[in-house]
């Protein structure tokens, strides 16, 4: 849809509404030259003919727009129907000033300051017929036809009488995800509502969100083959050569009702990474293109109750506050039709018992999510209406990812019979690092410079359950090529950084691992660095009877 469309529909629908009638004057203002701008303390809407306005008008609407990155459109229109009388006065006043003034006035000292005859208005340029609409924080329209304001005055009085804007209709496009909006469009909409209050802000439904969302992205995943599944996947660089994908695949989809699947295993073996990509394979897209059903929840250790996810009511603001889970669930509900998925990416750093018992509940039970005990819907800090209670629909898709170390929690029975896990530490080097190379054959010489020694010492590391995922290894090789890029440096005392600095520093235990000490030292032979910092270790081991390479 071309942008000129975009515009005639919304014009289309905004002259839908009662307020407008044939004799509302209906401004355009989507001009390069004449659109709405945010200023201090108010928003320019644009600049109108005073020629263009009959005496016998009822009301006056202004439709504009506001772009907002990464694509997101904010169409408005503002409206005046009360005000009408005070509007037509207003406008009277600056013809008849502009009129008596003289062919080519001096610019004063002061552009704001009253002008002599005048009235205690402000001063006009005889043939100067444009006005400049603005809209102040006190909820109403202002005047002048000489020069633009940067920034409202405190006192707008000399501007004649306000004029109270009765409404405010607001549409976002583009509409397939109404919900999950930039920051700042956001903002914008609640702006808007700070100006003139939040009960007169109204959105319309101006374009069918079904036909905005692309066919690829309505596909359930249960009706697309996993064979194609696994070739996109590999196709985003993923490297799953033990089954992880399929696997990954029947968790989530052998159950209509319950999607929910848990990636566990060591860190860097690609979990997040299943999730982020099985998402965009099955939505048809590429690596770095945008997905508005994808989101990512990172838990915060601290949480210790549904809010992270579910949100809360700010009784500052008068709003609910909605996390991106919570997005998820409306968005979903919004477009039934279309898969949303959710990463829980590294749950087990809180309680999960604590933060998802409430969802854990919703998904075994069907029953609907109670989310607040207002009568009726909040608004939502992301400018959407939430209902006091939301089933969670069919089509939302949760992966979460967990790792066991020093850092997370251990994860109960009552969220591992709720969930499927499939168990992720299991690592190909060879043959991710093999692959690498297909995707960028500039890392050829980096990964032959590196790969024997990260293969040694991975093979050497995971039998003690100290290995090292794919994340690590790729860091390693574009590091080489970097520093033969770059610093000019060796391969060999490249590789010895390398172990030190982002292999040996996960090492730790006590004297049940003195062997992977020992076999250690044999394979990083000829790597100084390296062996300085074993030895180091077992010395360590010696007096103390443990080791750890973080003390």
């Amino acid at each position: 849809m071309s942008l000129s469309e975009r515009r005639q529909q919304f014009e289309a629908g905004s002259k839908a509404d009662p307020l407008v009638t044939r004799r509302t004057k209906f401004h355009r203002l989507f001009g390069v030259s004449n659109s709405a701008k945010v200023i201090g303390r108010g928003l320019q809407l644009g600049v109108v003919n005073l020629d263009n306005v009959a005496a016998d008008v009822d009301g006056f609407a202004f439709a504009c727009t506001m772009v907002f990155p990464p694509a997101d459109e904010v169409y408005f229109t503002a409206y005046v129907r009360s005000g009408t009388p005070a509007m037509i006065a207003r406008l009277t006043e600056m013809k008849r000033l502009g009129a008596a003034a003289p062919a080519a006035p001096a610019p004063p000292a002061d552009e704001d300051a009253p002008e002599e005859g005048g009235a205690g208005r402000i001063g006009y340029a005889a043939r100067n017929n444009n006005v400049v609409v603005v809209l102040a924080s006190d909820g109403a329209f202002h005047l002048r036809n000489q020069g633009f304001w940067d920034e409202l005055p405190d006192d707008l009085t000399p501007f004649g009488e306000s004029i109270p804007v009765d409404k405010i209709n607001v549409a976002l496009y583009p509409p397939a995800a109404s919900a999950r909006r930039s920051l700042l469009a956001r903002e914008f909409v609640g702006y808007l509502g700070n100006l003139i209050g939040r009960e007169k802000v109204h959105e319309l439904r101006v374009w069918d969100e079904a036909g905005a969302v692309r066919p690829e992205m309505q596909r359930m995943p249960a009706t697309i083959p996993v064979a194609e599944i696994e070739a996109a996947v590999a196709g985003l660089g993923g490297h799953y050569p033990g089954g992880e994908v399929r696997r990954f695949h029947a968790a989530l989809n052998f159950l209509p009702h319950k999607h929910f699947v848990i990636l566990s295993g060591l860190s860097g073996t690609g979990k997040t990474q299943l999730a982020l990509k099985y998402a965009r394979a099955v939505h048809g897209l590429g690596l770095h293109a945008q997905d508005p059903f994808l989101f990512v929840c990172p838990v915060r250790p601290e949480w210790t109750d549904p809010t992270g996810l579910t949100g809360y009511y700010d009784v500052l603001s008068n709003r609910y506050m909605v996390p991106p889970f919570l997005e998820a669930v409306l968005l979903a509900t919004a477009h039934r039709r279309s898969p949303v998925f959710v990463v829980l990416d590294e749950m087990n750093l809180a309680r999960v018992e604590y933060y998802f018992s409430d969802v854990l509940s919703a998904i075994e039970t069907e029953e609907a999510l109670q989310l607040h005990a207002h009568g009726v819907p909040l608004e939502g800090s992301n400018g959407t209406t939430v209902p006091a209670a939301l089933p969670l629909p069919p089509n939302l898709y949760i992966a979460g990812t967990i790792n066991i170390d020093e850092t997370t929690n251990p994860v109960s029975d009552k969220v591992l019979d709720r969930a499927v896990v499939i168990d992720m530490s299991a690592v190909d080097l060879p043959g991710f690092l093999a692959a690498l190379e297909a995707r960028e054959p500039a890392l050829k010489d980096a990964r032959a410079a590196c790969e024997s020694h990260l293969v040694a010492v991975q093979g050497i590391m995971v039998a003690h359950g100290l290995g090292f995922g794919y994340r690590v290894a790729e860091e390693a090789v574009r590091y080489h090529a970097f520093s033969a890029a770059h610093l000019a440096a060796g391969a060999v005392g490249v590789t010895d950084d390398l172990m030190v600095q982002k292999v040996l520093v996960k090492l730790r235990g006590g004297e049940r691992q003195r062997p992977l000490l020992t076999g250690l030292s044999k394979v990083l032979d000829g790597l100084p660095r390296s062996q300085t910092f074993i030895a180091k270790l077992t010395a360590d081991l010696d007096e103390f009877g443990s080791f750890q390479a973080s003390r």
